[in-house]
């Protein structure tokens, strides 16, 4: 088994955790913030995909990361929560940036996602891990998460345990 990682950051990390903790092939998902360097130095809410590069291609893993959560809105969170995908190979980031570049044909606005290097991770507090497994019933879980999941039914069931 060839393990892989990937960092993913966009929206609230409960809900990014949530998504790729249901995909086949994802080992584990650690969340919490991950920070780059130069600009970008600064902890912003993400996660980190473990995953099996024989089951699930990185292809899959961007393009489900583009289509759930605003990868095309430059709100005024983007601090705390930064469209990123961080690499932790140097050789990963010419790969991630072309399949970026292929995914922009499926949005009608300009994909803002930055690709970064990979720099810390801090977890998260133990009650804030494997949120929505612990509280689905929540009203966030609810608003925020189910609809994702669905989406993820939807357009990617094959790819979902």
């Amino acid at each position: 088994m060839k393990l892989k990682k990937i960092g993913f950051g966009g929206g609230c990390h409960w809900c990014t955790e949530a998504i790729f903790q249901s995909l086949r092939g994802v080992v584990n998902v650690a969340q919490g913030y991950i920070k780059s360097t130069g600009d970008e130095h600064y902890f912003s809410e993400a996660i980190i995909v473990s995953y099996n590069s024989g089951i699930i291609m990185l292809k899959d893993l961007i393009e489900i990361h583009l289509h759930t959560h605003k990868s095309t809105s430059n709100h005024s969170f983007r601090k705390k929560y930064r469209s990123a995908i961080y690499y932790f190979e140097e050789l990963d980031k010419s790969n991630i940036r072309y399949l970026l570049d292929q995914q922009q044909q499926n949005f009608k606005t300009p994909i803002i996602t930055k690709i970064l290097p990979f720099y810390e991770f801090l977890p998260s507090r133990e009650e804030l891990l494997n949120y929505y497994l612990k509280n689905p019933e929540k009203p966030f879980c609810k608003k925020y998460v189910h609809p994702k999941l669905e989406f993820l039914r939807h357009n990617y069931g094959t790819v979902m345990k």
